[in-house]
């Protein structure tokens, strides 16, 4: 074990955190502490660095056991000293290494006979050598890169970043010290996606164990194969990564109200029992026998749920046009920041787009852009009928101060009623007299939630949203992806939560080479449509640049030949193409009753009647294997007439 709770109860205040709770972290670990907001999973790490005390149990700790912890409170730190510089911080006793071996260097120079000194000078260049002291530079570029500064950035002052990119500079500081244990709080809050993806990647071959707070289910389904569930007041524990946990976690819930509501019933035929013979002195005796075993009985918790269905009915005023907006030969740049030049796109009704991509391309401004709150030269052409309401942190400055939570969303001109709003409330985590604090003594991130709640309650056809689920956890960012499938009307929005994208956008947008390049289909299609084109560049010559143009019909996909085709190939060709086409066919079907039959599970109504379930259950299992194997044999067959085509 390198460290871990042992009967640990910790109380913050009058509330109870953890209750005689173990848990013991050992190596190879990769955790997912996971929680709803507010149960106290950034406390409990607290608790395990030793920064909190437990009131009962105790705090176990290897001797040599090293910690890396990763937190907000970090963000207080602020020096002069370049990104780089700070990154190597990690490597303190090399750095004091290289400062004796400096000062043994001219020790020296000035007694080249002193062999004791020799001795030193040797040992001390061995054990730099040994900690590869040589490459600690190599190293904290490789990683500050990967993080997503660039060259020029290394030399800049820490002081001179954002809040944002200061904790990507800690981040690399951390990985690069490696620790036995890495604890890490919402890592992925200040990353964008490409620094998500190399944090993936690097954290799969990290030595060390890993223990990560987070809201995002891909990169957790990604980086553990433990779940610890900090919920009323217990730490349960669950071998697998998030999508096991959800599985093991509905059986638990369903055993745990069964044994509640078996619980209730033989409660209540014991007060019957007493409240019957209490008075009667031949059975006096044996109610208080019974009193006093219902007293000492260890209850079961009702399965609550913590957070409310998100119930809302969306009434959209008017109606839109065929297009809501048409950017027509766009530009917009800041010095020489290019953001986009002479660049068009449409934003069409029933779109829900997503726009995707590295932090500093510029996609915050284009939303701006598409609001019509950002200057730029071109034409943003408004269509008929459009009621926009746009979501960022700006909203803020928006809120009445004076207001009531309630109050806010009241006077918002939704017409919803005072229970329906409750109920929105909850779902972005404002449950019972949370909705009666005044706007002006909510935090940043508590008053970023009211503002989405007025974004979504409004009767606008089109949402504008910029970071929506970025303080919200996982049961809330469910909702609101539901909520916006939901909605009838048009949708453009920046999240890094893959996982939010991939339920709530049928189109992405990036911005390449200036240009908005679009892809018609869901983020899932887009990443193995990326991955595609990946493995078509690998087949293609070193020297091509491979152009980000996304196709959006894998039939024009392997229609164009790379270059001319001898006759027999040529058949071939065209025969791999018909069956290419069948395939396609085919696979789309699968998708569809795939889908179905997935909705008819999300049905509540089918959950009364267990035979309906199982039996939807099983179609459902064996269209999704149908569907995977028909996708494979796409893959395979696509791949065999791409290198049929290039060796042609």
């Amino acid at each position: 074990m390198l460290i871990g709770f042992q009967n640990v109860t910790f109380e913050f205040g009058a509330r109870v955190i953890v209750a005689d709770a173990t848990w013991h972290i050992q190596p190879g670990d990769r955790i997912g502490l996971i929680g709803y907001n507010g149960t106290g999973k950034s406390t409990l790490l607290k608790v395990l660095v030793g920064e909190y005390t437990p009131s009962k149990g105790t705090v176990e700790k290897g001797r040599e056991t090293t910690i890396g912890y990763l937190h907000q409170d970090l963000l207080s730190f602020d020096t002069n000293d370049t990104i780089t510089e700070v990154a190597l911080g990690a490597f303190e006793r090399v750095r004091e290494l290289e400062k004796e071996i400096e000062r043994l260097g001219i020790e020296l120079e000035q007694n080249s006979e002193d062999e004791a000194l020799l001795i030193k000078y040797t040992d001390s260049l061995h054990e730099l050598d040994v900690l590869d002291g040589y490459n600690i530079q190599h190293k904290a570029e490789e990683v500050l890169h990967g993080l997503g500064f660039s060259n020029t950035d290394l030399a800049r002052p820490y002081k001179e970043f954002s809040g944002g990119w200061r904790m990507r500079v800690l981040l690399a500081k951390m990985i690069l010290q490696q620790p036995d244990v890495l604890l890490m709080d919402e890592p992925t809050n200040h990353l964008d996606l490409p620094s998500i993806e190399w944090l993936e990647k690097y954290l799969i071959h990290y030595k060390g164990s890993v223990v990560i707070v987070s809201h995002d289910k891909f990169f957790l389904n990604r980086m553990v194969n433990k779940i610890v569930e900090l919920y009323q007041q217990q730490l349960h524990i669950y071998s697998g990564n998030y999508e096991y946990f959800e599985q093991e976690k509905s059986v638990r819930i369903d055993m745990q109200q069964k044994a509640f509501e078996n619980q209730q019933d033989y409660i209540r035929q014991q007060e019957r029992f007493i409240e019957r013979f209490k008075a009667k002195a031949s059975k006096a005796a044996q109610a208080q026998s019974v009193q006093k075993r219902l007293d000492r009985l260890d209850k079961i918790e009702d399965v609550q749920l913590e957070r409310p269905d998100l119930r809302i009915n969306f009434q959209l005023d008017k109606v839109p046009g065929k297009v809501l907006v048409h950017l027509k030969e766009v530009s917009k740049h800041f010095g020489a920041l290019k953001i986009v030049s002479n660049a068009s796109a449409e934003i069409e009704r029933g779109d829900k787009i997503a726009l995707i991509g590295a932090n500093g391309k510029g996609k915050s401004t284009l939303l701006r852009m598409v609001a019509g709150t950002e200057k730029f030269d071109g034409d943003r052409i408004w269509g008929h009928n459009v009621e926009e309401s746009f979501y960022a942190q700006h909203q803020l400055e928006a809120l009445t101060m004076g207001h009531t939570v309630l109050e806010e969303l009241q006077h918002c001109g939704s017409k919803k009623t005072d229970p329906e709003l409750r109920s929105l409330l909850g779902a972005f985590l404002f449950g019972g007299d949370d909705v009666d604090k005044k706007i002006k003594v909510l935090s940043g991130g508590e008053k970023a939630r009211v503002a989405l709640a007025k974004t979504i309650v409004s009767k606008a056809n089109f949402l504008i949203l910029d970071e929506p689920t970025n303080h919200l956890d996982m049961h809330s960012v469910e909702l609101l992806a539901e909520a916006l499938n939901k909605y009838e009307g048009t949708t453009i929005l920046v999240s890094h939560d893959r996982y939010f994208i991939s339920k709530t956008a049928n189109k992405i947008w990036e911005i390449v080479d200036e240009e908005i390049k679009e892809f018609k289909g869901s983020y899932q299609e887009w990443v193995e449509w990326n991955e595609r084109m990946e493995k078509q560049r690998k087949l293609g010559t070193a020297n091509e640049e491979p152009k980000p143009t996304p196709i959006v019909n894998k039939k024009q996909e392997a229609a164009v030949p790379t270059q001319p085709l001898n006759k027999d190939a040529q058949k071939e060709v065209q025969k791999m193409q018909r069956k290419l086409g069948l395939l396609e066919d085919e696979l789309s079907k699968a998708k569809k009753t795939r889908v179905a039959l997935e909705n008819e599970l999300g049905n509540a109504a089918n959950y009364s009647n267990k035979d309906q379930f199982t039996k939807i259950e099983a179609e459902y299992k064996a269209a999704d294997i149908k569907h995977n194997q028909l996708n494979e044999q796409y893959e395979k067959l696509f791949e065999e007439l791409m290198e049929l085509e290039l060796k042609s």
